[in-house]
Formats: C-alpha cells, structure tokens, sequence
C-alpha cells in the first residue's frame, strides 16, 4: 500500500468527529461527494471498513476508532515537528512552559538573572503537554504531577504548602492549620483550582474560596490575603524539564541558572529565619 497522506487522515479525522459527511465537508471547505470518494478510497486502500453508513447515520467500527486516535496522535506529532523545525532557525530562544502563578517569585528572579536571550513565557496547566506537541522547549515542573515520564528533569526548588485565607477569617492569626480544619471550611478546595493565581486570589479576598498553593505564591500576594503553612501536607519539588531529543546548550544553561538561583533563594530564606 503506497503512503498514506496527511490530508487524508484530515479528511478522516473531521468526519469521524462529526459523523456526518455534510458537516464535515462545510467544516473542510470542500464539496460533499469528493469527501466520500476520498474516505472511501482511503478505506479500499486500508482494506478495513472505518465507517457504517446508513441513509440516516454515520457510525465508527472498531478499526475506525483505532484509526482516530491514531491519526490524532500522528497529526498532533507532525505539529510539534514543525513547531520544533521553526525555532530551530533561532536555536538560542526557548519557549518556557509554566503553570499560572506556578513558582512565580523563583522564576522571576532566574529570567532576571539568566545571561541567555529570556525565554518566551507559555502559560498552560499542562506544561508536559506543551513540550511533546512543541508549543514549549523547557517546562517548569511539579515532579508529582503527572505526565513526567520521558522527560529530562533537573530539581530546582521545593515549596512547601500553604493556604490562602481571607485576612479576616479566624484560621489566617494561625502560624500554621491541618488538613482536618482546612476541611471544615465550606469553600475549602483541596485541588487549587485551574485558573491564574490573581483571580485565585481575588477569590480569596472574596471569601469565595479557601485553597492550598505552594509557598512561593507568597511573592505576590494581595494585602486581603493570607498565607499560612499547612505542616501535614508534603513538599512540592518543582523542576525543569525537557524532552530528552530536543536537548540543546540554552536548555542546559538555563537549567543550571535556575539551580543556582534557587539555592541561592534559598540560602537567603535561611539566613533570615535564623536571624533574630
């Protein structure tokens, strides 16, 4: 069988999504019956059935719901060759991933510091995600999260937990809450919500919501909010990472800055906790 091409696939793809081969037609800019000629041919070529039609419906057999998550798959990799092929004209830029709010205070002390050309800043809550799809070159990382295997990581930093409280609630005079208290709280949730750390915060100060974050969100809060260590919840170590295949010179430097910076943060922590 000669080589499948990437625009059959597409043609495949969108109408499995809609089932149903007018939509997928107007959705492609192309007429109905050249779309069916070419899922047909695609499926001779195959010698496997992908679709059961009907005068009223459009259905996937098996083969074809292999076939689409395959074709996912393949045409989400051919992006990210592209995406990786276009920076490689200016090797010397990176494209950080980073979680909103994620390591903030840190990371805006390594892109003060870093000799480099600074990185263009991509904010997703799916940081391992931007690498293999090739939106980012280097992520910063929680190494408890999910999504890390297959990735080159270098240790950076640990934050420890904290809740944000309204300055007004009882709990923020604490030097420190439990979890069993935290869960006593009606807008208390223990999964820090999927939006940016401002309007996390604007929650908060809100009284609207009660959740746990990691220490180095104390950079930037609010005068309305309040952050109070968690002791029986664990570190999280944050980390840079990478796919081993796009390993490059600037990824290594900036790696080793944020290392350097971090240790040197933390040295400073240190020294004023034991200064009286």
């Amino acid at each position: 069988m000669d080589r499948l091409e990437t625009r059959e696939l597409v043609y495949f793809v969108t109408v499995a999504e809609e089932l149903h081969f007018s939509r997928a037609a107007e959705r492609l800019g192309i007429a109905q019956p050249p779309l069916s000629r070419a899922v047909s041919r695609l499926e001779r070529r195959m010698e496997v059935r992908l679709l059961e039609r009907t005068s009223r419906r459009v259905e996937l057999t098996a083969a074809g719901l292999v076939f689409l998550d395959e074709c996912r798959r393949l045409l989400l990799a051919l992006d990210a060759a592209v995406h990786r092929t276009r920076r490689a004209v200016s090797p010397s830029r990176l494209a950080l991933a980073v979680r909103p709010g994620t390591g903030s205070g840190l990371l805006a002390r390594i892109l003060r510091y870093h000799d480099g050309a600074e990185p263009e800043l991509v904010f997703t809550h799916d940081q391992a995600g931007a690498l293999r799809d090739g939106t980012a070159d280097v992520a910063l990382l929680c190494t408890d999260g999910d999504g890390l295997t297959g990735l080159r990581t270098i240790e950076v930093a640990e934050e420890h937990p904290v809740v944000l409280l309204p300055r007004d609630h009882h709990l923020a005079r604490r030097a420190a809450v439990t979890t069993t208290e935290l869960r006593r709280q009606s807008v208390y949730q223990e999964q820090c919500p999927p939006m940016g750390l401002d309007e996390i915060l604007d929650r908060v100060a809100l009284g609207r919501l009660i959740t746990v974050a990691g220490s180095g969100t104390a950079d930037r809060l609010t005068r309305e909010v309040i952050a109070v260590p968690v002791p029986d919840l664990p570190t999280t170590t944050l980390a840079l990472g990478w796919l081993p295949q796009t390993s490059r010179p600037e990824i290594i430097s900036f790696a080793r800055t944020a290392q350097r910076i971090a240790a040197d943060r933390a040295d400073t922590q240190l020294l004023g906790e034991r200064t009286p």
